[in-house]
C-alpha cells in the first residue's frame, strides 16, 4: 500500500473515529455538567460531601460516565492509528499513545472518586481521622483538578502529532489540519507553562486551554461522519 492511499478498512475507521470524536466530548460534558458538577457543588467540604451521600446513586453513575468515556478514548485512539498508520506508522502510534495516556489519567480520576465515596460511606476506612477533616480529604478526591490538566497535556501531544499527520495526509482539508495543530499546540503550551508558572491561569483563564481543541476534534469528528476521507490527490481535501 501506497503512504496516503485509503483501503475499506480506513474508511470504515475514520467514521467509527469521527463518531468517537463527538460521542466522547458529549459523554464527558454531559456527565461533568449534567451530573457530577451539581452532585458535588457546595459552599463548603461538608455541605459537598453531604451532596455526594444524598445522591449516592447518581454520583455512582457519573463514575460510570467517566468510565465509557475512558473506553471511547481508547477505540478512538485505535480507529485514528488505523487511518493514519500509512502516512507514517511510527508517528501514527505516538499519536494513539497520547490518547492512551489521556485515557489512563480519566480511569485515575474515576478511582478517586471511588475513594472519596469510599472516605465517606465506610467509616471504618478514616478510623482515628476527626470527623470535621473527613469532609476536607474528600473534596481533594473530588476535585481531580490536577489530573485533569496532566490528562489535557498528553491529549494535546497527541493531537498535535494527529494534526500534523492529518495534514500530511490530505484526508481533510488542509485549513482544518492546520487549525488543529494550532489549537493542539495552544493545548501544549499553555498546560506546559501552567504547571511552572500556576499565576498563568490569571492571564489566560483555564477554560481557554482547551476549547480551542475541543472545536478542532468537534469539527474533525463532524467531517470523518457525514463525508469520511478525501482522496489523496483529488483535490477534495480542499485548501
Amino acid at each position: 500500500m501506497t503512504p496516503g492511499a485509503i483501503d475499506p478498512a480506513q474508511r470504515k475507521a475514520a467514521r467509527i473515529a469521527g463518531l468517537l470524536y463527538v460521542l466522547s466530548l458529549v459523554t464527558v460534558i454531559a456527565v461533568t455538567y449534567g451530573i457530577l458538577t451539581p452532585v458535588t457543588s457546595g459552599a463548603d467540604p461538608a455541605q459537598r460531601a453531604g451532596n455526594v451521600l444524598a445522591h449516592e446513586t447518581l454520583f455512582r453513575a457519573g463514575i460510570a460516565g467517566y468510565l465509557l468515556y475512558c473506553v471511547e478514548g481508547l477505540v478512538l485512539a485505535a480507529a485514528l492509528y488505523v487511518v493514519l498508520r500509512t502516512v507514517d506508522p511510527l508517528w501514527a502510534l505516538l499519536a494513539a499513545l497520547g490518547r492512551l495516556l489521556h485515557g489512563i489519567v480519566w480511569v485515575l480520576i474515576s478511582l478517586d472518586l471511588f475513594s472519596a465515596l469510599r472516605l465517606l460511606t465506610q467509616l471504618e476506612y478514616t478510623t482515628g481521622l476527626p470527623p470535621d477533616q473527613l469532609p476536607v480529604l474528600a473534596r481533594l478526591y473530588l476535585s481531580g483538578f490536577d489530573h485533569y490538566y496532566v490528562g489535557l497535556l498528553f491529549w494535546a501531544l497527541g493531537s498535535t502529532v494527529g494534526a500534523a499527520l492529518w495534514l500530511r495526509s490530505r484526508f481533510v482539508p488542509r485549513s482544518l489540519a492546520v487549525f488543529g495543530l494550532l489549537a493542539s499546540g495552544w493545548a501544549v503550551a499553555c498546560t506546559s507553562i501552567f504547571f511552572v508558572f500556576p499565576s498563568f491561569q490569571d492571564l489566560v483563564g483555564l477554560s481557554w486551554f482547551d476549547v480551542p481543541l475541543v472545536l478542532f476534534e468537534t469539527l474533525l469528528g463532524l467531517l470523518l461522519v457525514f463525508r469520511g476521507l478525501a482522496s489523496p490527490g483529488s483535490g477534495a481535501a480542499g485548501p
